[in-house]
């Protein structure tokens, strides 16, 4: 058994934070493992001005998972809500964290039933801008990137009113109170993967599987395992805001999604039930039954923009 692995991740303050705490729950798992951390500066990381939805969350990890294929490093931790639902040939998934709240967050003056009209708020998330306008129509949306410290400047220099944010990020920086509002899942549906971490290795690499397996937490992984089924299931590579939620229950998984087309005019919502130890039917199922609705429409409008 080795005695030492590499462990690559993004060089944001977030993401470091992140890999620490993956590894740590890796040392815990194996004491006399030690795990070295690579930073690697992603083609995310350097792009501060375009908008995500038309760069794609792959942005945040292709250098990783190329530093995989040639061996560099022999994990890469990513937030699961970055990972492509297509993984490149040689690679897997083998494990996520326990989910920490999957909600989105508002950082901001006031609640958001509160904001004036008018109010600046600030989000790189086509899916965040869309069901934003239909519970605050008359509020602004500005474009934003960069980091939380970057938008907490914004928001400190009236730059914006406020922003949206995935709360699990607020809170693994330690600035739950700078929270302002939780947003319900019911109006704010998170995006696959959301609150949780990845880890993803080579295939083939056998004793690397057995090291982090058990760091793998089995609900987070179903519950991720059915969110990212619906994903790829509706051709979630396209630009079209597609979120999805699971959880799980006494007996049984709960799957709920929506799609929305670009200009949010439509937006269609379901959901799926099953057996957590099935939870990619659940997945499959949902997406068939958007698709059924007309998603298909709104996916090729999508790929189309």
């Amino acid at each position: 058994m080795r005695a030492i692995i590499t462990a690559g991740s993004r060089r944001s303050k977030l993401a470091l934070i992140q890999t620490a705490s993956v590894v740590d729950r890796i040392k815990a798992a194996n004491p006399k493992l030690e795990v070295e951390v690579r930073e690697i500066v992603t083609s995310g990381d350097r792009d501060r001005h375009t908008q995500l939805d038309r760069l794609g969350t792959a942005i945040f990890v292709k250098e990783l998972e190329e530093a995989l294929l040639r061996r560099e490093i022999d994990i890469a931790v990513h937030s699961a809500k970055d990972l492509p639902t297509e993984i490149p040939e040689g690679l897997a998934l083998i494990a996520v964290s326990a989910r920490q709240d999957p909600r989105d967050a508002l950082v901001a003056k006031a609640r958001l039933e509160q904001l004036d009209a008018g109010s600046r708020i600030g989000t790189g998330s086509l899916r965040r801008s869309i069901q934003l306008c239909m519970q605050r129509p008359d509020l602004q949306i500005c474009p934003i990137m960069g980091n939380v410290d970057t938008r907490l400047r914004k928001v400190a220099s009236g730059e914006v009113d406020g922003f949206l944010v995935a709360a699990a990020a607020m809170l693994r920086l330690g600035w739950e109170e700078k929270i302002t509002e939780y947003l319900p899942v019911d109006s704010f549906l998170p995006a696959a993967g959301q609150g949780a971490l990845a880890v993803e290795a080579r295939l083939e690499d056998k004793e690397i599987y057995d090291l982090i397996s058990p760091v793998n937490h089995l609900s987070t992984w179903q519950c991720i395992t059915a969110e990212r089924a619906f994903l790829r299931e509706l051709g979630g590579g396209c630009r079209a805001p597609i979120a999805a939620l699971a959880t799980i229950g006494d007996r049984d998984l709960k799957l709920d999604g929506m799609i929305a087309s670009i200009d949010g005019s439509k937006v269609l919502r379901g959901s799926a039930t099953g057996r957590p130890d099935s939870a990619e039917e659940a997945g499959i199922e949902l997406a068939r039954e958007l698709i059924s609705l007309g998603a298909e429409g709104l996916i090729e409008e999508a790929r189309g923009c």
